[in-house]
């Protein structure tokens, strides 16, 4: 939200999302897409071109200037990773556990987060797909199902930590079991179709999801309570994680 509304700001647009607005609009996978679904529904700016084909420049435009802005703040260490990211990755990687970071935002962006916040040597050990690689962006599985095909993982083995619905919606039409860990932005959004809920992954001793090699396939999250913040604890023994790592949505 703090780039897109910089970069309105940069360009005196007389436009700011807030929070509520923000939320919402996060519904929506893309910030491409974002900002069209927004500018349609509310009206264009004064500065806008009128030409369809012209506003879709615009838009990447806008968009382009909006991820340089969002990897200075990455690369200044101003956006944190949630609490437990790390640890969950660290856990992953000892124990042999695949790692792709599935988003529907700008690949750009999507490798800073991962570069710049996890360290390089984290970065080298996760496969990235972003941005406009799929067609489609989520709710679509079209993500997750090329992060599958592309590892050559079978779906139903494969388990997605996700923050927002939509990115639920996309996990679950992929066959994948999906463990969401709410934000800021998507507390109160619908998530019953998940396998299990929780407020955040986080770190020891307040862990409520981690990666355990000891449990065998198949540990079903459905031990613990469905749809609440539990303080139960989710173990991962699947082939692939695919982890949402903002703070910020950098879409």
């Amino acid at each position: 939200m703090i780039s897109f509304n910089d970069t309105f700001k940069e360009r005196d647009l007389g436009v700011t999302w807030d929070v509520d607005l923000y939320g919402e609009l996060l519904k929506i996978g893309g910030g491409k897409e974002r900002m069209t679904a927004y500018f349609t529904k509310v009206g264009w700016p004064e500065k806008a071109p009128k030409d369809e084909a012209e506003r879709k420049a615009f838009i990447a435009g806008l968009h382009k200037q909006k991820t340089e802005l969002f990897m200075v703040l990455i690369k200044k260490k101003l956006l944190p990773l949630r609490p437990g990211v790390a640890k969950l990755v660290d856990q992953a990687l000892t124990n042999g556990v695949k790692i792709a970071v599935c988003s529907t935002s700008n690949e750009k962006a999507v490798s800073a987060i991962v570069s710049c916040l996890l360290g390089q040597e984290r970065a080298e050990k996760i496969n990235i797909f972003a941005g406009d690689v799929v067609p489609k962006k989520k709710p679509d599985p079209a993500i997750y199902n090329l992060a599958a095909e592309t590892l050559g993982v079978d779906p139903s083995k494969c388990v997605v930590v996700e923050d927002i619905a939509i990115g639920l919606a996309a996990a679950k039409a992929a066959g994948m079991t999906c463990i969401v860990t709410k934000s800021g932005y998507t507390t109160d959004e619908d998530f019953v179709n998940a396998d299990a809920v929780f407020d955040c992954i986080g770190d020891p001793p307040e862990e409520s999801v981690f990666c355990n090699e000891e449990r065998e396939w198949p540990f079903r999250p459905l031990e613990v309570v469905i749809g609440e913040s539990t303080q139960g604890q989710v173990g991962l023994t699947w082939q692939v994680i695919a982890i949402s790592l903002r703070s910020e949505s950098s879409g």
